[in-house]
């Protein structure tokens, strides 16, 4: 996975964001594109298994800054009644104040504090990371997934990161046990340039 960004182009993340997005200091702002992105998590069943589920709406943008990575940014929204297990009366539960209390706490989000670049393709991502109001701090490792052309003619690029919380810290402590308290959250964004 960490040499996938090879597939999309090679040399440095410099010369790719100049030889694509066309402008004269490498930057780029970029919108995110809720239906080629996605929010998944991952959470224990009772010991023995593994359970996914992901949410569906999602809003946000990320800048790119090659000749400077430290102004890097991500800020990103959920709407956390969009939780989809592939089972209603889950979803259901997962939306009461005993989990996400949706009708409280529409939205999840994750601001960005600091990217460091770790190599053309990968940074450190610190950030603020809100669920049920709650804030809690966030450091995980972001891949540029790849840069390139829409459809359309469009500039788009792909980050994504894989990280873990304990629910615990947000609030979310009911049925521990049963269901784990480590939650792996898989966030895979594309955006396309504004």
């Amino acid at each position: 996975m960490r040499n996938r960004a090879s597939l999309f182009y090679t040399g440095s993340l410099a010369m790719v964001l100049s030889a694509i997005v066309c402008v004269a200091d490498a930057q780029a702002a970029f919108e995110i594109d809720p239906v080629h992105s996605s929010f998944i998590f991952r959470i224990q069943h009772l010991g023995v298994s593994y359970a996914y589920g992901r949410f569906n709406e999602s809003s946000g943008s990320f800048f790119l800054d090659a000749a400077d990575p430290s102004k890097n940014r991500v800020e990103i929204e959920v709407k956390t009644d969009s939780i989809d297990t592939a089972n209603e009366a889950r979803d259901k539960h997962l939306k009461s104040p005993e989990f996400f209390d949706t009708a409280q706490f529409p939205v999840m989000t994750f601001k960005s504090t600091s990217f460091k670049k770790k190599d053309d393709s990968h940074f450190e991502v610190a950030g603020d990371l809100t669920i049920r109001g709650i804030t809690r701090p966030v450091t995980t490792t972001a891949e540029l997934a790849g840069l390139g052309k829409g459809m359309k003619g469009e500039t788009r690029a792909g980050l994504e990161a894989v990280f873990t919380i304990d629910r615990r810290d947000f609030g979310m402590d009911a049925m521990v046990g049963p269901i784990g308290a480590e939650v792996r959250i898989t966030v895979s964004l594309e955006g396309i340039a504004k």
